[in-house]
């Protein structure tokens, strides 16, 4: 499946068992923002595990309660950022220490497509 969903904040590519969200310019993520991926986890990945691969081409600010209640997806096998640029990286090393999911953090999309394939084959 190759589904693309598009958000006032966001693009959604949705695969078989992993999905590529592109967050918008300036977006400052937040706990409402967040129930649309459950949402569209419950939709398209129902009773199967799948991973969720951020691809931060743009700059974003995420409030970190929004971890909380993405650690409660009980199919989310595991959350990957993707990007080259420093403050992207280590924003996400903060972000990790609040997802009780394997968190991972790649300088290329196919290098976490990868880690997702892994992760779900595991």
């Amino acid at each position: 499946m190759t589904d693309v969903l598009k958000f006032d904040f966001c693009i959604m590519h949705i695969y078989d068992h992993y999905m590529v969200v592109e967050i918008n310019e300036g977006v400052h993520l937040t706990p409402e923002h967040n129930q649309i991926l459950i949402n569209i986890s419950d939709t398209y990945y129902r009773n199967r595990p799948f991973v969720y691969l951020t691809h931060r081409i743009n700059s974003y600010s995420v409030d970190p309660a929004i971890y909380k209640e993405t650690s409660k997806i009980s199919n989310l096998a595991g959350f990957a950022v993707i990007s080259k640029d420093y403050k992207a990286k280590s924003n996400a090393e903060i972000e990790k220490l609040f997802l009780n999911k394997p968190f991972e953090i790649f300088d290329t999309l196919p290098e976490a497509i990868e880690w997702a394939n892994h992760v779900i084959s595991a």
